[in-house]
């Protein structure tokens, strides 16, 4: 073995290794293998007084992999880093070098955007240098969140007992508050609409009332509303009719964020599901013989497509459908962008996926489906629509009617599954043409609030003010359940997309947040934060400038807040502890509200209910066995704890049948299995197997 090559997963390992033959080896590194100590002030990892210099510490479960890649790399004649082209890969490959002592100055950086043989040689041919200013700004974004996550999360579970706050997480967070705030402030406002159904040649069609006396007209009751149809007389005349060709383009191909929202639209995936299928299609599927990834890199906000792809996607499509279907190669260029990668495309326009369906689960087959239609439609021609636009008009009350009908198809020969165009064309009028009227249909309304953030508007909401990078709206949206802040729920039992409703602890700690932390807890600063974060990786700015600019600012907020925040107190029971006299209150624990003694820690009496205590014995003390919760539900333990640890099993002792293993002669018993169907086995598992067939009627 001459040469090493390091990748982050373990997918990713054997396949590239396939590609690279025999004078390579490749490993995985697991992800990051080193990160901020928990020593020093605040168990925080950084010397704020020596410039921020970071004190870094190799993980627990990683240690075993590190020694093991220090045996390889000295065996090997060079060592090459493979992780993942964005900042995080970076900062992993700069671990990577300190803690294999890499010499810094040599081109040992290997960056692919997708998993395919030819990607994987062409990028190994040209592996650089590590990119020092990626690694700075990665490296000044997690000292930031352990800043921020470390002291404002002490200070919020010391003061109000919530779990924890971030610089993103808590923004997101602001937003969801304030809407629900914008929500209850709401008044409605009343407001009317006439719809009239007309006729002409025998062919029925709709129309809107929209000016009177060439103005726009205020139906803000029935009054007015009954005012302007009584002007109304029997002639109803078409006045104007304007034809056009509209030309309808296509949607630029995924980034991060927009697969995230359209994934949630179309296929109702939560942002954590999307990533997670969209990484196993990037790690790469085994298509018969061949393991091979089936998109380019999912973690990107570059709109980029290369020019090897988008020729020989324009060559398919060509072929396919006709060179009227060919579009053109466009850029969007966000102010927001990092462009360090393409955007998110398939590896091989040729694997359709039909022709790799069997290949995949469901989930896979529906995400890789809208990859490969959205990209592909990127680069077909716009459709063409022909509209129509007809006044009628009557004694000064004007009415529009309007119609559409799709005259060439363009990229929704392939994207008609995600977005369509209605055909509703009028009838063949012309101008002076009499039109009769069928029915009057005036409708009250009522101005609605703005709606509930669903993950799709949040993270949309989240990427246009630039808020945090779309490679982490799905940990944050995930964090924010988690944490008891935010409910994903429906609206009503018609409903079918979820929305974010905050909790009481959520409220409050939004509130808290915003009296004593306003001035960086907020869109603008967040985003002028990850601006800044750009232009350290851009080598514009220092690390250590900014990180000194934040902390000025931050300390004084931390402090005035930890002296005025008023520490919310336990709710009282009304009821003694049995054991101190103190007062007992009720208290939140990991798995929800308690009963305990406010004298905690000095006394640990927790309540129990009736129904939480048994008469049955602990078989190892003699205590009563006390009904308990954890992460997995209720369990029954001793009520000696902590000097005695039993707990109770829950496993069922199993029934015998009677009959004999016929292979090893043990007791044959009834189990269930995971899936909770019964089945008949072997007493002596695992080391004998015997699981009894079912005995199949015979069918007549």
């Amino acid at each position: 073995m001459t040469k090493l090559l390091i990748v982050e997963s373990p997918s990713k390992a054997k396949t590239i290794e396939k590609y690279l033959g025999k004078d390579y080896h490749v490993v995985s590194s697991k992800g990051h293998v080193r990160d901020l100590s928990l020593s020093g002030p605040g168990r925080l990892g950084i010397d704020i007084e020596n410039d921020f210099a970071p004190k870094y510490t190799i993980s627990k479960d990683k240690k075993a992999i590190v020694k093991d890649l220090k045996a390889l790399a000295k065996k090997s004649d060079e060592v090459f880093l493979a992780s993942d082209p964005d900042r995080e890969g970076e900062a992993i490959a700069w671990h990577l070098a300190q803690v294999l002592d890499l010499d810094e100055n040599e081109n040992n950086r290997v960056v692919f955007n997708e998993i395919t043989k030819p990607a994987i040689l062409e990028a190994v041919e040209h592996p650089r240098k590590i990119d020092e200013d990626m690694f700075e700004s990665q490296e000044t974004r997690r000292m930031l969140d352990r800043i921020i996550g470390f002291k404002l999360s002490s200070l919020l579970n010391k003061k109000i007992k919530s779990k924890s706050a971030g610089r993103v997480q808590s923004v997101a967070l602001k937003l969801i508050v304030d809407r629900e705030r914008e929500i209850e402030a709401f008044k409605p406002e009343e407001y009317w609409s006439v719809d009239a159904k007309f006729l002409y040649d025998k062919q029925s069609f709709e129309a809107q009332l929209k000016k009177v006396d060439g103005k726009k007209p205020k139906l803000n009751n029935k009054e007015n509303t009954d005012e302007i149809l009584a002007r109304l007389g029997d002639e109803y005349q078409v006045v104007d009719i304007e034809n056009k060709i509209k030309k309808k383009q296509p949607k630029m191909p995924f980034i991060t964020s927009t697969l995230q929202q359209e994934a949630s639209t179309k296929l109702n995936f939560s942002a954590k599901k999307t990533m997670s299928v969209a990484q196993k299609l990037y790690e790469g599927i085994q298509i018969g013989s061949e393991h091979v990834g089936l998109i380019s890199y999912m973690r990107t906000d570059s709109y980029r497509l290369s020019p090897q792809f988008t020729g020989a996607a324009l060559n398919y499509i060509e072929e396919t459908y006709g060179k009227k279907y060919c579009g053109r190669i466009r850029q969007k260029k966000d102010e927001h962008a990092q462009d360090a990668h393409e955007a998110i495309r398939p590896t091989d326009i040729l694997k359709t996926p039909d022709s790799i369906k069997s290949y995949l689960t469901n989930d896979q087959y529906k995400l890789y489906k809208l990859i490969y239609a959205r990209t592909l439609a990127s680069l077909m021609a716009p459709s063409d629509v022909a509209t129509q636009n007809v006044k009628i008009m009557n004694n000064g009350v004007e009415f529009n009617a309007s119609g559409a009908q799709m005259v060439f198809d363009g990229y929704l020969k392939v994207y008609q599954d995600y977005e369509t165009i209605s055909n509703n064309m009028l009838p063949e009028l012309k101008v002076n043409d009499l039109v009769t009227l069928e029915k009057l249909d005036p409708k009250q309304h009522f101005t609605e609030p703005p709606k509930r953030y669903s993950e799709a508007r949040l993270i949309k909401e989240m990427e246009e003010n630039g808020i945090g990078r779309p490679s982490t709206y799905a940990m944050i949206l995930d964090t924010l359940q988690a944490r008891d802040y935010v409910e994903l729920k429906k609206q009503s039992e018609q409903g079918k997309v979820k929305v974010f409703y905050p909790t009481e602890q959520g409220i409050l700690t939004n509130d808290q947040l915003q009296k004593y932390f306003d001035s960086i807890i907020n869109v603008k600063y967040t985003a002028d934060m990850e601006n800044n974060l750009d232009k350290i990786a851009e080598g514009e700015l220092s690390r250590v400038s900014e990180l000194r600019k934040f902390y000025d600012e931050f300390m004084p907020l931390l402090e005035k807040a930890d002296q005025n925040m008023e520490k919310i107190q336990p709710v009282k029971t009304g009821e003694k502890c049995p054991e101190c006299g103190d007062d007992l209150v009720i208290r939140k624990g990991r798995y929800g509200e308690f009963v305990a003694c406010n004298n905690y820690p000095k006394c640990k009496y927790v309540k129990l209910d009736e129904d939480s205590i048994s008469d049955e014995k602990c078989p190892e003390c003699g205590s009563n066995l006390i009904k308990k919760r954890g992460r997995y539900g209720e369990f029954w333990a001793c009520s000696n704890y902590p000097e005695c640890k039993y707990i109770k099993s829950n496993k069922k002792k199993a029934e015998k049948t009677g009959e004999k293993c016929p292979e090893c002669g043990k007791d044959l018993v009834k189990r269930t299995s995971r899936y909770g169907k019964e089945f008949i086995a072997c007493s002596g598992f695992p080391k004998c197997r015997y699981i009894k067939k079912e005995e199949k009627e015979d069918k007549k």
